[in-house]
């Protein structure tokens, strides 16, 4: 085994689970799943990354039980994968043998798009999107979605009624019971990137002036009560991850805290609900994310600092094995294996994060992980891979 990462393969107990090592495959949108059911191909793709020695599986997104949560977000997506329905269900009751029958651990992402699904798009095309205040986001955002997209989302609709935000939070709440009765190890809530959860985060997207709405504290309610209806669900063994995002595809240069303190507003009362990890999503996990604070603590990136400011585990995600970030390497039709070791287990020990999320290469490479104990070079990304399951 390599010294350096040898500590990433020591085992994590995170609550009544065990898991063999701290590399965790990071939630990617596959679009292999026709009418939302995932296939023997889907669970051939997991469980292959289990056999490679990830400790966790993260799924790609999937769509909670709600007439809303998945149709076309910018890029065309198509067969997504929901959970709920009885043929879907039992498509993902063989992912989660497959991937328990090689000794692997598996969540789900229960994802809802919300303002970024198109309106007239997915599986109920007569539903209309679910957003908190009628907002998509801010006109002027960067952002790297068609501008024909853009200008039809930027057009305000109605802001979601009471009833509307009871009907989700109930989804969530039933896809979650699915998933603990199809065996899963653990549920994952995707809160980032401009989706729902995010959006009701997001002072530009939630312009609410009642209970849903407010200050930092006050507009994390959404996401509160989507915990705590999981985790009534799921019980008190489950461990639950949250994953949340400064960044939104609506503007890459979007903030939901400028300081540490902000920070600490917006997800310690998400992580009192019954949060477990929280997945820091950023593409560069190398980067201090408050710089201009004095001291070791000004070195933290975000993983660091929700670890620092909820008391809860922590994940790091952005580039781990790569030389560049999801939308350079998209840009540049791929990226080079960088060693880049030393510096994300530097930020380990020092305590910043208990796992690591690896996406694009365990996309090109499902033995990844198993390359990474052994020292064995790692293979370059190819955005071809985001076209096949290997």
């Amino acid at each position: 085994m390599s010294n350096l990462v040898a500590p990433l393969f020591e085992p994590l107990q995170l609550g009544s689970l065990r898991l063999n090592n701290r590399i965790v495959m990071a939630p990617m949108t596959r679009n292999f799943s026709p009418g939302g059911v995932p296939g023997e191909d889907v669970a051939g793709y997991y469980s292959r990354r289990a056999l490679g020695e990830t400790g966790l599986i993260i799924t790609e997104g999937v769509g909670v039980d709600h007439p809303s949560a998945l149709g076309e977000a910018g890029i065309g997506e198509s067969d997504l994968p929901h959970l709920y329905g009885e043929a879907a269900l039992a498509g993902w009751r063989r992912v989660v043998e497959q991937v328990h029958a090689v000794g692997g651990r598996i969540f789900p992402q229960l994802w809802h798009q919300g303002v970024m699904r198109l309106q007239g798009t997915g599986p109920n095309p007569h539903i209309p999107s679910s957003r908190p205040s009628g907002i998509w986001g801010p006109p002027a955002g960067l952002t790297s979605s068609p501008a024909d997209y853009v200008a039809a989302q930027l057009v305000p609709t109605t802001a979601m009624s009471e009833e509307d935000i009871a009907d989700v939070i109930a989804g969530y709440a039933r896809s979650a019971a699915h998933a603990k009765a199809l065996g899963f190890d653990g549920i994952a809530i995707h809160g980032a990137h401009g989706y729902l959860i995010d959006t009701f985060l997001w002072c530009v997207t939630n312009a609410r002036t009642d209970a849903w709405g407010g200050d930092r504290k006050a507009r994390s309610r959404f996401a509160v009560e989507v915990v705590k209806a999981i985790r009534t669900a799921v019980g008190p063994e489950l461990p639950i991850l949250f994953r949340f995002s400064q960044w939104k595809q609506q503007d890459f240069k979007a903030r939901l805290a400028a300081t540490p303190e902000e920070l600490q507003d917006v997800l310690l009362p998400i992580a009192e609900a019954g949060v477990d990890v929280f997945d820091a999503s950023v593409r560069y996990f190398n980067r201090a994310e408050f710089a201009d604070i004095k001291g070791s603590d000004g070195e933290l990136n975000l993983a660091g600092w929700a670890k620092k400011v909820t008391g809860c585990m922590s994940m790091t995600v952005g580039g781990v094995g790569l030389e560049n970030g999801m939308y350079d390497s998209n840009k540049q039709g791929g990226a080079h294996s960088s060693n880049n070791f030393q510096l994300l287990m530097a930020r380990y020990e020092r305590g910043e994060f208990d796992l690591v999320g690896v996406g694009r290469s365990l996309l090109q490479d499902p033995n990844w992980a198993s390359k990474a104990r052994q020292g064995q070079v790692f293979e370059p990304f190819s955005n071809e891979s985001l076209s096949v399951l290997t």
